[in-house]
């Protein structure tokens, strides 16, 4: 793209610039006696399919031939149950991932799904995040506004109040917080508990900078899984997650998170799509099992905008359940794998209520 600036007294300039053969002109404005246009140069010899390609951006942009396919299409959440969990979370002034990531599956988990539950991701610390990961939409600062001392309390009213019993909490990074945001991420598990002792509790966590103290808070709250998501293959991570993230820190995140606690469920997230090869994803996985993750979630990655990574490939549905039946081959207890699956998706709620329940058998017996 090329910008001029013509000065309008320059006839003959002007009359040159209109023109130039091979090039497609923007829109003109005129600013301080000064006429402005924008244009394209065009290669003859370039045809529209690659010109176009030529738009997108190392790792960002629209892939304008990369066309959505039909099985990620979601009809635009609605429903008296929705609508009754959207007034209770404004009203107690919380936030949800569900929103602020803009998650395809907000229908269906607010309204109950088959089973008839309502569920949402409850997003805690706020709704700014101190990174800047380029797959993410939620929106960031260097100093976002400091916690809610009332969120903890607030959130455990609003739970208590929607009548489930498996919740998921998750929130944005905090890295401008001592501990990451981790005693405030374990005082809401702790009212929760408080208001109902029943509660199956998942914790989405930060990394919280790699601090493992800060992993013991949160894992000795009373919590029932501990989930951090590693996101994507390692050749990728700095492409994709914000530089503070890294491939490493977070397997030694989730590896502290099981053996800080006996019996302790770990589950992580890679989203798919990005660009990935299969011998990456397998590698991915092997390290997951290499320190006992339990429960794997594999997702389409979307793109929030075209100042967010640009989505290389939809996988398939039936690619999606080749890596569910590798997965739990290799180990898993249990994958959730498919084009709408996102880290806290409720598709596998069951299972892992199944799960912390026979754990909590085994531990009390032995």
């Amino acid at each position: 793209m090329i910008h001029h600036c013509i000065p309008k007294a320059s006839n003959s300039a002007f009359s040159a610039f209109t023109s130039l053969r091979g090039q497609e002109r923007g829109p003109i404005s005129v600013r301080y006696g000064v006429r402005c246009e924008t244009y394209l140069e065009v290669d003859p010899n370039v045809t529209l399919v690659e010109e176009k390609k030529r738009r997108v951006g190392l790792h960002t942009g629209r892939d304008p031939d990369l066309k959505k396919p039909g099985w990620l299409r979601q009809r635009a959440p609605q429903g008296e149950k929705y609508e009754e969990v959207k007034e209770s979370i404004s009203r107690l002034k919380l936030n949800t991932v569900c929103e602020e990531a803009q998650c395809p599956n907000i229908g269906e988990c607010w309204n109950g799904g088959a089973d008839g539950i309502a569920t949402a991701t409850i997003m805690l610390l706020g709704d700014t995040c101190t990174r800047g990961c380029r797959f993410c939409a939620v929106k960031t600062s260097r100093n976002p506004a400091p916690p809610d001392p009332m969120e903890p309390y607030n959130t455990a009213q609003a739970i208590a109040s929607w009548g489930v019993d498996y919740i998921v909490l998750t929130s944005v990074d905090r890295d401008d917080l001592p501990d990451g945001g981790s005693s405030h991420f374990a005082a809401t598990v702790k009212a929760s508990k408080s208001l109902k002792p029943d509660l199956m509790i998942e914790c989405l966590t930060s990394d919280f900078r790699g601090d493992l103290s800060a992993v013991d808070t949160l894992v000795h709250s009373g919590l029932d899984v501990f989930a951090h998501n590693m996101e994507t293959v390692k050749r990728m991570q700095r492409i994709v997650r914000d530089p503070r993230a890294g491939y490493d820190q977070s397997l030694a995140v989730l590896k502290h998170a099981k053996l800080s606690k006996q019996g302790m469920i770990t589950k992580s997230s890679i989203m798919l799509g990005l660009g990935e090869k299969d011998d990456e994803l397998k590698e991915v996985m092997a390290d997951l099992r290499a320190i006992d993750v339990d429960i794997l979630t594999l997702g389409q990655y979307l793109q929030p905008t075209p100042l967010h990574l640009t989505v290389k490939e939809y996988i398939t549905p039936e690619k999606f359940a080749f890596w569910k039946e590798y997965g739990e081959s290799i180990g898993f207890r249990y994958v959730a794998s498919g084009p709408l699956v996102r880290s806290s998706y409720r598709a596998g709620e069951l299972f892992v209520k199944a799960m912390v329940q026979e754990k909590a058998r085994s531990t009390s017996s032995s």
